[in-house]
């Protein structure tokens, strides 16, 4: 068995990247849940509830601040022409 940890992304506790997981797609740590998935069950109006439900309580509650703030940066980092 080996001690292989996914890499933090940028200064992040909860959010990971690393090819080995997922493919490299932003992900919360502990889990193979995409940041991705989240935001969309979010938006799709799923309550941190129904998340638990969903995903056998496997996101932290607590990465959710780092979710949404990620989120937040991609968002911000796309220009678009008029």
């Amino acid at each position: 068995m080996t001690n292989w940890q996914p890499a933090a992304y940028k200064d992040y506790h909860w959010i990971v990247a690393d090819p080995e997981l997922l493919g490299g797609k932003l992900a919360i740590r502990g889990t193979r849940l995409a940041v991705s998935l989240i935001l969309e069950c979010l938006a799709g109006g799923m309550s941190l509830e129904d998340i638990d439900q969903s995903f056998n309580h496997a996101f932290p509650h607590e990465a959710l601040p780092e979710v949404l703030k990620v989120a937040s940066e991609l968002a911000d980092s796309f220009h678009v022409a008029a």
